[in-house]
């Protein structure tokens, strides 16, 4: 399984950012997709839980500073998820990374997810 994020960069507030994954050799039948992020430098802090979407409508999460901000999907055809992102705050800077995991409840506890790509950085700043 291999996960690709792309489409970080250097954005001022206010601005947007729609962030991809692609994802290969992974079956979707079902399936767990997140984004976390970690700031740098706080590595100690762990990771972030930003959204998650499923196989199992009723198991999609969205942190609290997502919401009308941060908008996760999934395009099929291209295997690929995306996170559009929205009035972008320098508290949103971050490496911003893609997991899977084959449970679809993983988006209930949004720890342990089996696969993760290697992230992509998203700097805020004016």
């Amino acid at each position: 399984v291999q996960l690709v994020e792309s489409g970080g960069g250097l954005v001022q507030p206010g601005e947007s950012l729609r962030l991809s994954c692609v994802i290969s050799g992974f079956s979707f039948d079902e399936y767990a997709v997140a984004w976390f992020r970690q700031v740098p430098g706080k590595e100690r802090e762990g990771y972030e839980g930003v959204s998650c979407i499923s196989s199992n409508y009723g198991s999609d999460y969205s942190a609290e500073f997502a919401k009308g901000r941060f908008t996760m999907s999934r395009e099929a055809a291209k295997n690929t998820v995306y996170l559009e992102m929205n009035s972008l705050r320098p508290e949103d800077t971050a490496v911003y990374y893609c997991a899977a995991d084959s449970v679809a409840n993983m988006c209930l506890v949004m720890y342990g997810l089996d696969h993760w790509g290697t992230g992509t950085l998203v700097n805020v700043s004016s």
